[in-house]
């Protein structure tokens, strides 16, 4: 990978993580976007992206947490069998073509998600008790997805916790955070036997997610609320998925 390209990867991972982090997500669709775009391998962007993934969802955890945005018993009615879910998608290693077209889909997915939470408002504020049957089978879906993609599943929790009115904006940002923490190292942990060599600049790579998931949650414990970025990283997230899908 030649110097331009490094510096140029480093400067988008933060942007992506500073973005992501503000609203208690750590940010791997976004990564998978960008690698994408950029052309990465497809064997390496599942363990970079669950690396990633893992060091800004902890971080965004701890700020969540210590600012109050937080359920336990909801985080709990998820991660119950999200996790093992989890681990069994990080294990499975995808053929190459058919991780670009899953991917894809999901970048596309991805992206109408982002939109529904950011400019769908709902229509009743009133805060409803969980189905915990409901929740667990969400759980098990959402897990075995983050495990086979690469990612954290806060893109789909998230939307569902606010649209379904189970629980506030912001503490659905650090159910959510917790949540990709909890899965994103159960799918990295699963993928550990089928790793093969990743990118050498995996270090910048840290450096870059880290720094902007610390501005991010700063801001996101504060007041983030920009629609226009939002609509930006919709169409980064489409245009990739149609990358992958097509090309």
């Amino acid at each position: 990978m030649d110097l331009q390209l490094i510096v140029i990867t480093f400067f988008l991972f933060f942007i992506v993580s500073s973005l992501y982090s503000a609203v208690g997500h750590a940010g791997a669709s976004g990564y998978i976007a960008i690698m994408a775009l950029l052309s990465f391998a497809p064997e390496s962007i599942k363990p970079i992206a669950l690396i990633l993934n893992s060091v800004v969802a902890l971080i965004a955890s701890v700020k969540f947490i210590k600012a109050g945005y937080f359920d336990k018993k909801i985080f709990y009615s998820f991660i119950f069998t999200s996790l093992p879910f989890a681990f069994i998608g990080g294990y499975i290693t995808l053929n190459p073509v058919y991780f670009k077209i899953i991917a894809g889909i999901f970048l596309i997915i991805s992206a109408i998600l982002l939109l529904v939470k950011t400019y769908i408002r709902r229509p009743n504020t009133e805060i409803k008790p969980i189905p915990i049957y409901l929740c667990l089978l969400i759980g098990v879906i959402i897990g075995l997805l983050s495990g086979l993609i690469g990612v954290g599943g806060g893109i789909f929790l998230s939307p569902i916790l606010i649209l379904a009115n189970w629980t506030s904006v912001k503490k659905a940002s650090g159910i959510a955070a917790l949540f990709i923490l909890c899965n994103s190292l159960a799918g990295l942990i699963g993928h550990l036997p089928n790793m093969q060599l990743i990118d050498k600049s995996l270090f910048l790579w840290l450096v870059a997610v880290v720094l902007g998931g610390f501005l991010g949650t700063y801001f996101g414990t504060k007041k983030f609320n920009n629609k226009v970025i939002i609509g930006f990283l919709f169409l980064v997230l489409l245009s990739a998925g149609i990358k992958f899908i097509l090309v």
